[in-house]
């Protein structure tokens, strides 16, 4: 299904340059336990209190309800003494008004439950809210470096999942933990000053429920952690399937993927089963408990009112006493793995706002206005992980409106080079200027729209075609982004669609080819007609004769702009004003394509590789 955001600007881009190969292992599987639980419950808690009013008084209104629901029994076992059993009279007046009173308790506890879950759901709604604000806002402020190293759907889990799971767990605990304490005891207190032997009979059912959620939690968590495990697997495999449908049927993999996808169903139903199984005993052996508790009480009762003296209404208070005591414990008991789980998700939650954010800009941060393009890189040395490096001691000069280009084998450090330019990373050692001005006297937002970006892999985001290419350019006109697409040769293939310019695209959907997306990107970047523009591996994705076009649309671009190309295809580079040719962090040529092949190094061969002859490559 299309969706269609209005305005595009909200979209935010995952288009930096990042290096490939990020996205480390989920470091927290599903139902793992919180490593500092104190320490986080206390953060959420403080997170609660920007509400303290309207969450002292949904506390207050649990513990009225909690009042209620204890004094109910007292005075229904008051009604059942208006009734005189030696003369069989009953004390009508005083019937009716105990019924009265019970009726108005009942109604005004459901008005007081039905409020309190209206404030609570509230309280709950604003946490989510102000939680996914702070971490989305968080999002945009961290480094590429943090998106390379995790799995981006454990980073969508959190924002989503995670957040979810500690409002609804949390929001609900709280009162339900409240209500349960309050129960507890308010029951005991008034059982005790009722009768204490019939106590002591309905306080049997303490360890009995201990026992019962200790032997059953202890048998189910490891199926629901095995349930959990393998619905993760199942999602996962059902989303590669999806995304890689095409390599699927391409490798006729069709028998393979139902038979991981069967046995992984089959594992998954196997622990579900097993999981609420065991879950499913809690209830019949509580009311187990409770039936023993509720025969014990009336037994004790019937011989203490027949043999002792005591009344009946007190009798029948404690059977309502006894089967109301146990479900509070019951309640408590279960709430704990509960509570665990919410935990653990928000410290997944408080890792993300906890991480280091880019360094902010320096207070004499000027604006980058009017730059001419002129690069110089002075001893430029960087690692991704502080341990390997990927550029070692780089220095070169480029002049404005220059074009150059770089070139190397996979990972020799090409890709870094333009990252470190754009300030996505900071080098570790050297400096990079822009017009003699080191570019970390710029601040980030105003020195990246100096910038024109065309990736390998294009980002499109969901609405129309019109959208996406404005996106680098949110006042331009419609006749601007027309002339843009022209320029990039996008603007006869999209004509060609059904709705032209509002046809409805997005990053996943599959209704354009890789070379139309990529012009589209083109397009972006010629809209935005900043004054350096980069292009890694730009045309990698187009037809040959498509890719001339590009190549001669890109000269007028590319005049008075200082230009990086980076490209595998070499002959997309032969025009450039100097190369640069990078092997293992370090810049081992530099020259034009006629300079670099008198030389007969590495570009030469390089050359010679790809065209297959001297004369070709000449």
């Amino acid at each position: 299904m299309e969706q269609r955001i209005s305005r595009p600007e909200a979209r935010v881009p995952s288009i930096g340059m990042m290096r490939p190969g990020g996205g480390g292992p989920n470091r927290f599987a599903p139902g793992s336990k919180p490593k500092n639980a104190k320490g986080t419950l206390m953060r959420i808690v403080k997170i609660y209190m920007r509400w303290a009013k309207t969450i002292f008084l949904a506390m207050l209104l649990t513990a009225l309800s909690s009042l209620i629901s204890v004094t109910i029994p007292y005075f229904v076992g008051k009604a059942f003494d208006t009734f005189e059993i030696s003369s069989r009279t009953v004390n009508t007046e005083v019937l009716i008004r105990y019924l009265f009173f019970i009726l108005a308790l009942y109604l005004t506890n459901w008005i007081i439950l039905s409020l309190n879950g209206v404030i609570t759901l509230r309280v709950s709604q604003k946490l989510v809210y102000t939680l996914r604000k702070e971490v989305f806002y968080k999002m945009q402020k961290l480094p590429l470096e943090f998106y390379d190293t995790r799995s981006h759907g454990d980073t969508m889990s959190r924002i989503t999942n995670d957040v979810d799971n500690i409002s609804s767990t949390v929001a609900q605990t709280t009162t339900q933990l409240i209500s349960s304490i309050l129960t507890l005891i308010g029951s005991f207190v008034i059982m005790i000053r009722l009768n204490l032997l019939l106590t002591l009979v309905v306080l049997l059912c303490i360890p009995l429920v201990t026992a019962l959620t200790r032997v059953i939690a202890s048998q189910s968590r490891a199926h629901f952690l095995a349930q959990q495990r393998n619905l993760g697997l199942l999602n996962g495999l059902i989303e590669e399937n999806i995304l890689g449908l095409k390599m699927v049927k391409a490798f006729g993999k069709q028998q393979d993927v139902l038979e991981r996808f069967r046995e992984i169903n089959e594992n998954l139903k196997e622990s579900s089963t097993k999981a609420h199984t065991w879950a499913g005993y809690m209830m019949p052996l509580m009311n187990v408990i409770n039936n023993f508790i509720f025969t014990a009480t009336a037994i004790s009762g019937g011989i203490l009112s027949v043999g002792y003296g005591l009344s009946v209404g007190t009798v029948v208070s404690f059977l309502s006493y006894s089967k109301q005591f146990a479900q509070p414990l019951n309640s408590i008991a279960g709430m704990f793995n509960t509570i665990q789980s919410a935990l653990a998700g928000a410290e997944r939650v408080f890792e993300i706002l906890d991480s280091e954010e880019e360094a902010a800009d320096s207070e004499d941060a000027m604006e980058a206005d009017q730059l001419r393009g002129e690069v110089t890189f002075d001893n430029v040395s960087f690692s991704y992980n502080k341990t390997t490096p990927i550029l070692k001691n780089v220095s070169f000069h480029v002049k404005a409106g220059e074009v150059v280009a770089l070139v190397g084998e996979t990972g020799a450090g090409k890709t870094t080079i333009v990252n470190l330019l754009t300030r996505f990373y900071d080098p570790d050692s050297g400096n990079i200027f822009i017009d003699g001005v080191p570019i970390t006297k710029f601040k980030r937002n105003s020195l990246r729209k100096c910038f024109s970006v065309v990736l390998q892999d294009t980002c499109l985001f969901s609405g129309t075609i019109m959208d996406n290419i404005r996106y680098s350019k949110m006042d331009a006109s419609d006749e601007e982004v027309i002339r843009a697409a022209q320029i990039a040769r996008a603007h006869d293939f999209i004509s060609k669609l059904p709705k032209g310019y509002h046809t409805m695209v997005s990053g996943t959907t599959d209704n354009l080819s890789q070379g139309q997306r990529q012009l589209i990107a083109i397009a972006r970047a010629v809209l935005c007609d900043s004054p350096i523009l980069i292009l890694d591996e730009a045309t990698s994705s187009v037809d040959t004769k498509t890719e001339k076009d590009i190549q001669r649309a890109l000269v007028s671009l590319m005049k008075n702009r200082t230009s990086f190309l980076i490209a595998h295809r070499l002959s997309t580079i032969r025009d450039a004003d100097r190369i640069f040719v990078v092997s293992h962090g370090r810049i081992i040529e530099s020259g034009n394509h006629e300079s670099l092949m008198k030389e007969k190094g590495q570009y030469y061969k390089m050359v010679v590789s790809q065209m297959g002859n001297i004369t070709a490559a000449v």
